[in-house]
């Protein structure tokens, strides 16, 4: 992409998405985010309009009346985002490219949380690490993300998501906060690294889909290409059978992702590339503020 252009983009970018992190998420980052980041002080007698999640029920039991915990903030809290880059993260018949969205919603989270004064850090997978980059703060950081998130090129068009969480889980000492971002077009299988790795840390997952992806139109004979494997073939959408078909093999994948995250406490939110990732990331982080 020449020069000119990634700039526009990144402007483009950065002006949509840090509107929403200040006027939308704001509130809803740092409600998700209660407690995480926190260190213990002290305990004192429950006063009205305290949390109740904070009563330690030892004290309270010992004393005979509500004692709540009282923490500290941490300096900083650590945030990473895990990007697919794989080959299919190109495809877009409906709406928007996946990889355009994707990198929309990383920089949203990425400026939510600057404006929390946490550290951001990426993680750019395919069937390998493709490159990282270790948290740090700043806005200058969120914009060479960005810029990385747009221009990014790929060794390899393969997707492995079991590699990226080993590589997180083993990298990022600290307890974090991280967003895998995919599509979750991915054969192998990733439910050990996965709790592992939301019990280290914090994990949820964004799925970012083309409607393509989920349903084949009828659109009689064409050369369709595998985007991770670079093979194309020619199918016949014309058939109801190979529609059908087409159709079970996504609500199968899908499933499998729902049981995944599901087994392994890790919230998840899918969205579309035609439309608005807002409602699906406030949803995120609401679920996440009330746990």
């Amino acid at each position: 992409m020449e020069a000119n252009e990634l700039l526009k983009k990144i402007r483009k970018i950065e002006i949509k998405t840090r509107g929403l992190s200040q006027n939308i998420f704001a509130g809803e980052y740092h409600s998700a985010f209660k407690g995480r980041g926190m260190i213990f002080s002290e305990v004192r007698e429950y006063q009205p309009g305290d949390d109740i999640r904070d009563i330690d029920w030892n004290v309270t039991a010992r004393h005979n009346k509500p004692y709540v915990k009282v923490y500290e903030e941490e300096r900083e809290l650590t945030v990473m985002l895990l990007v697919d880059v794989s080959g299919s993260r190109n495809f877009g018949a409906c709406g928007e490219i996946k990889k355009e969205r994707m990198a929309e919603i990383a920089a949203t989270l990425a400026f939510s949380s600057i404006q929390n004064n946490d550290k951001v850090g990426v993680i750019f997978f395919s069937d390998k690490i493709e490159k990282f980059i270790p948290p740090k703060k700043g806005k200058k950081h969120i914009l060479l993300i960005i810029r990385e998130i747009i221009n990014f090129e790929p060794e390899s068009s393969g997707t492995n998501i079991d590699v990226a969480l080993q590589f997180m889980t083993n990298a990022i000492k600290k307890r974090c906060s991280a967003f895998l971002i995919s599509d979750f077009i991915d054969d192998h299988d990733y439910f050990k690294s996965m709790s592992i790795a939301n019990r280290k840390h914090d994990l949820a997952s964004i799925q970012v889909y083309d409607r393509r992806d989920a349903e084949m139109p009828d659109v009689g004979l064409v050369r369709v290409r595998d985007l991770e494997r670079g093979t194309d073939r020619w199918l016949d959408t014309s058939s109801s059978s190979a529609r059908k078909a087409y159709a079970k093999a996504w609500y199968e994948r899908q499933q499998r992702l729902a049981s995944v995250t599901a087994r392994s406490g890790v919230d998840l939110a899918s969205v579309t590339t035609d439309e608005d990732f807002v409602k699906a990331l406030l949803g995120l982080f609401r679920r996440r503020g009330s746990r």
